[in-house]
This record gives structure tokens, C-alpha cells and sequence, in this order.
């Protein structure tokens, strides 16, 4: 392909590009819905074909840019119209924590483990489960926190955490999904027999009815049990 030609079809897509985005409007960058990113690869594709594939010619990669461009605006539009569409193209937010417990059925659907969730919440400068009231994962990837307006976790007495070992940087989790995280209980100077004890002052008596449970950053156990529908699932 001659340099001067192929100056121009970078131009002309750049442009043309640039130019489709704006109608198309601030939503594909903003939010990334399904719709959203299946058009962003195809339009860049598109795109990318225009600049660098000879055998396409000028006018075909511009027709081919602009219907994709009408077909997600018009996609967009009936998203706005219809709560059917909007629910079949974007989805719907799924409550990952309700009243501060942990749905881990809503996290398996959304194929979302606990140390995703972990980190979703430290986006949101929240560094304990059992702070959150309620968390929504949104249609984008997003999470939505609502933090606790009181808790009244257990104390360092009540479960008999030595005063040395009280103040913690940030909480850590001891169990995830019923398995029992040793490298961290290691680093809190905690054992295998103080969690049990602590499972035992709770009337839990396996780790298999725990889904998760993390210390606190001022020695509190934060517990949050399976329940029962869940349980039976596994």
C-alpha cells in the first residue's frame, strides 16, 4: 500500500472514529455494559481494517463504520424505551451483601470469589466486611457500598485475644468458603484452637457452616455463617 494512501485511510478512520463516538455518546466510555464493549471491539476493528487493509475499500469501511454506529444507537435508544430490552442487553445490579450478610449465591451467579469482593470493597475505602450494610454489584463492574450506620462487633474479652495482639493494620480473613486461611492466622499470632473456640462460643461446629469470617483491625471476630439453601447446594 503507498505511504500517501495509507496516510489517509489513518486519517479518515481516526476522524471518522472520533467523530461516530461523540453521536454515539459519553455511555460506551463511562459505563461498559455488554452492548457496550462488544461495540467498542468491533467498532476499533472496523476501524483498524479501514487504516490497513488495502483490499477494503474507502467507501466500504466507511459504510461498514457508520451502520455499526446507527445499529448500537439504535440499540441504545431502545435500551432507554424498553425495561425488557435494557434487562436482556445490560442486565441487572445483584446485591452481593444484604443487611450485612454475604450472599453467596449472588456471588457465585456473577462468578465473583472473596478476594475480588475484598478488593472491590477497598476501592470504596472499606477494609472490613462487616462494616458494609449493603453492596451492589452494578450492571458495569462497579460496586455500590452502603456502609453500617452502627455494629456492635465482640470485643477483645470476649474472645480473649491477648492485648499484644489487639491492634491489627487492617482486618484479615481467617476463613473463606469454609477453608481455613493459616498463613494469616500465622501472621495474627492466632491458632487453630483459639478459632475453634471461637466457632464453639458461637454454636458453629464446623468450618463447613462458616462462608467467611475475618479479625477485625481491633481484635473483634466478624463471622458470617452459610445458610442453610446454600449449604444444601453443596
Amino acid at each position: 500500500m503507498p505511504i500517501p494512501e495509507l496516510l489517509l485511510r489513518l486519517t479518515l478512520s481516526f476522524i471518522v472514529l472520533l467523530v461516530l463516538t461523540r453521536i454515539m455518546g459519553r455511555k460506551e466510555i463511562a459505563q461498559m455494559t455488554f452492548v457496550n464493549f462488544i461495540s467498542a471491539i468491533v467498532l476499533g476493528t472496523l476501524g483498524a481494517s479501514l487504516a490497513t487493509d488495502p483490499a477494503i475499500r474507502v467507501v466500504d469501511g466507511l459504510i461498514a463504520l457508520a451502520s455499526w454506529s446507527a445499529f448500537t444507537v439504535l440499540l441504545g435508544y431502545l435500551d432507554i424505551k424498553s425495561k425488557k430490552i435494557r434487562k436482556i442487553m445490560t442486565g441487572q445490579p445483584v446485591i452481593l451483601i444484604k443487611n450485612g450478610k454475604i450472599m453467596e449465591s449472588a456471588l457465585r451467579k456473577v462468578r465473583v470469589d472473596m478476594e475480588t469482593l475484598s478488593s472491590l470493597l477497598r476501592k470504596k475505602d472499606v477494609f472490613a466486611v462487616s462494616d458494609v450494610d449493603y453492596a451492589i454489584f452494578e450492571t458495569d463492574g462497579s460496586l455500590s457500598v452502603m456502609k453500617k450506620e452502627t455494629k456492635q462487633p465482640a470485643t477483645k474479652k470476649d474472645l480473649n485475644i491477648p492485648e499484644a495482639q489487639y491492634a491489627f493494620p487492617m482486618p484479615a480473613a481467617i476463613i473463606t468458603d469454609g477453608v481455613v486461611n493459616s498463613r494469616n492466622l500465622e501472621k495474627l499470632k492466632l491458632d487453630q484452637q483459639w478459632l475453634d473456640q471461637q466457632l464453639q462460643k458461637m454454636n458453629i461446629q464446623s468450618l463447613s457452616g462458616v462462608f467467611y469470617a475475618e479479625v477485625q483491625q481491633d481484635g473483634s471476630l466478624y463471622i458470617d455463617q452459610r445458610r442453610d439453601d446454600d449449604a444444601a447446594q453443596r
